[in-house]
């Protein structure tokens, strides 16, 4: 069942986005060869701490970290970790953010020093896939809409889009319905309607969208070791638009 929201709901998720989309910012300034996802896990406990909130998904079904943190040809669900990043690497940091119950949810992708042109090319495209679908999220249109616009444009410019991983509706839990897959048909799916909440994630790789699972039970990689970007928002649907609960 899909679960429409108030608006003083979807004020207080906007609070939470506020708060996550900080601490995005705040990682991007420490990104750099040398550091650590470890040291980026430490970060993200303090500065949530530090601003009256807690990261959701640690507990969760036993995940035991503040942060997903997924290296390179990692998809999604990577570990935090103490080996250094190295200049040329791409690390993509998701979390969930929970402030006085409310939550939001959202994942970046970030460059370490100088990346090839590929890679470069890959982070842009994913980003930029990510808006072109929430244009599309609308009143009146479908979920199905959505993972076309992705899709549509991702595969024309020669990247591929995972299927196993898709988006959700979240609210005072992590997954509600409805699911938001990043590929499909148009006009396919449940109508959009003034207060559904749910994050568009696509996850888009150089080479195959299959993917390969780590012995962890949690770590997804892509299936030929080529790099895989993403890029998370957690958006509303209201009467004048879409709004993104992870920006300020």
């Amino acid at each position: 069942m899909i679960v429409l929201k108030s608006a003083r709901e979807i004020q207080a998720m906007h609070e939470s986005g506020k708060i996550l989309a900080a601490c995005h910012r705040e990682i991007a300034k420490m990104i750099a060869p040398g550091v650590t996802t470890w040291e980026i896990e430490e970060f993200v406990e303090g500065f949530l701490k530090k601003h009256g909130a807690k990261p959701e998904q640690k507990g969760y079904k036993g995940y035991e970290y503040a942060t997903c943190a997924s290296i390179n040809e990692e998809i999604c669900h990577g570990f935090p970790r103490k080996t250094p990043l190295k200049n040329g690497d791409i690390v993509t940091i998701d979390m969930v953010v929970n402030h006085n119950g409310a939550l939001a949810d959202s994942a970046w992708t970030y460059t370490v020093g100088k990346v090839s042109k590929e890679t470069e090319h890959l982070v842009q495209v994913t980003k930029e896939s990510l808006y072109k679908a929430i244009e599309v999220s609308v009143v009146g249109n479908r979920i199905g809409d959505i993972g076309h616009a992705i899709q549509s444009y991702v595969e024309a410019e020669g990247f591929s889009v995972v299927r196993d991983f898709i988006g959700h509706g979240i609210g005072n839990v992590i997954h509600e319905e409805p699911q938001v897959p990043h590929y499909g048909l148009p006009n396919k799916g449940p109508r959009l309607k003034e207060g559904m909440v749910f994050t568009i994630e696509p996850m888009v790789n150089v080479g195959t969208y299959k993917v390969s699972r780590d012995a962890n039970g949690w770590t997804a990689s892509t299936a030929d070791g080529k790099y895989s970007a993403q890029y998370e928002h957690t958006i509303a649907i209201t009467k004048n638009g879409p709004l993104i609960l992870t920006e300020q």
